[in-house]
């Protein structure tokens, strides 16, 4: 064969094969995701293909993924991939810094040893970790959900339950508004003062401000002698011991000091959620946060506030600032931002 005809034909078939490839990867999200399985044959070809060829590889399946590099010099100058989400018995140590600042967020009036302490929950719960790592072969959507009154009238209930994943905050309340806010809970944020409404089924991610909310998750999981702290907290919950997992207080200096920016006296449940999907989940949807289009902050659940910043009052959180940062995530492409009404 002609040698330039060869080299024609090389490089059609290369550019072929890029193409299909490319094609292949961008059409998981629109299709494969939704009717093949994650693992299917055809995405496990295209990323091995990819390889062959030494073409750039891509951290998920999805369209696009939070965990791939962005154009956004401040996104990726607050992100760290390796600040531990979660304490595990694998991972339970923390370090002094952490430590110091952690034991300031709340008052602890004679806590036990941190290190004692945790030993004893890893004996109450499992101390592992259902988040599997991200994959190149899955895309994991997650959709966090806050308990803002901008979901009212929403009609946001069968998006919210579309997701792999549903993540809801303290004392969120499903039954009655589906409509708006879904009915499926996968993972459920809570300190033990807002451990109400936990939902049947759903993992709970315990996030400790201080030694006793520790000792009152193994309290609460047997002798329930605990029903107080700062205030009353449930004697006993009904939640399997191996759907407890416990937030780091590392990853919460992590988010008041590179996220939040140290803005409030420490971060709320809320962006503390947020951040955390953005760390565990390939593309994250937010809805219910920040306040309603009259400004009003409440909650979904509550009877119609006419203040218009009763979470601003909160002395302990920033919530203007918080909205900022997820209205920065969301034109960083890292996030949708679903505001309500």
């Amino acid at each position: 064969m002609n040698t330039g005809l060869l080299k024609v034909c090389t490089l059609g078939l290369t550019f072929f094969v890029v193409i299909m490839t490319s094609f292949l990867s961008s059409y998981t999200h629109n299709y494969l995701i939704d009717n093949l399985q994650s693992d299917s044959y055809f995405l496990k070809w295209s990323i091995h293909l990819k390889r062959l060829l030494n073409l750039p590889s891509r951290p998920c399946s999805c369209s696009s993924c939070v965990a791939e590099h962005s154009n956004s010099p401040w996104f990726e100058e607050r992100f760290n991939e390796s600040i531990p989400h979660l304490l595990t018995k694998q991972n339970s140590e923390i370090t002094d810094d952490v430590f110091r600042w952690w034991r300031k967020l709340q008052s602890d009036t004679n806590p036990r040893p941190f290190n004692e302490t945790i030993s004893q929950v890893f004996k109450t719960i499992s101390g592992d970790s259902d988040f599997p790592k991200i994959s190149p072969y899955k895309c994991r959507r997650c959709a966090v959900v806050g308990n803002s009154g901008n979901l009212r009238d929403s009609g946001y209930g069968r998006w919210i339950d579309g997701h792999d994943l549903v993540l809801r905050m303290n004392k969120a309340v499903t039954v009655g508004y589906e409509v708006d806010v879904g009915s499926k809970t996968t993972h459920q944020f809570i300190y033990p003062e807002s451990a109400h409404n936990l939902h049947e089924n759903a993992t709970i991610i315990l996030i400790p401000y201080k030694t006793l909310d520790l000792e009152w998750i193994i309290s609460a999981l047997t002798t329930g002698k605990i029903n107080n702290t700062y205030a009353r907290v449930p004697r006993k919950i009904n939640v399997s011991k191996d759907k407890i997992l416990i937030f780091n207080p590392a990853f919460m200096k992590y988010v008041d000091f590179n996220w939040m920016e140290k803005h409030g006296r420490y971060p709320s449940t809320g962006i503390m959620c947020l951040i955390f999907a953005l760390h565990v989940c390939d593309q994250v949807d937010v809805y219910g946060f920040g306040a309603d289009s009259n400004g009003n902050w409440d909650h979904y659940f509550e009877k119609k506030s006419t203040g218009k910043s009763a979470f601003r009052q909160i002395s302990a959180h920033d919530g203007d600032f918080q909205a900022k940062v997820a209205e920065r995530l969301k034109s960083s492409n890292k996030l949708q931002l679903f505001s309500g009404r």
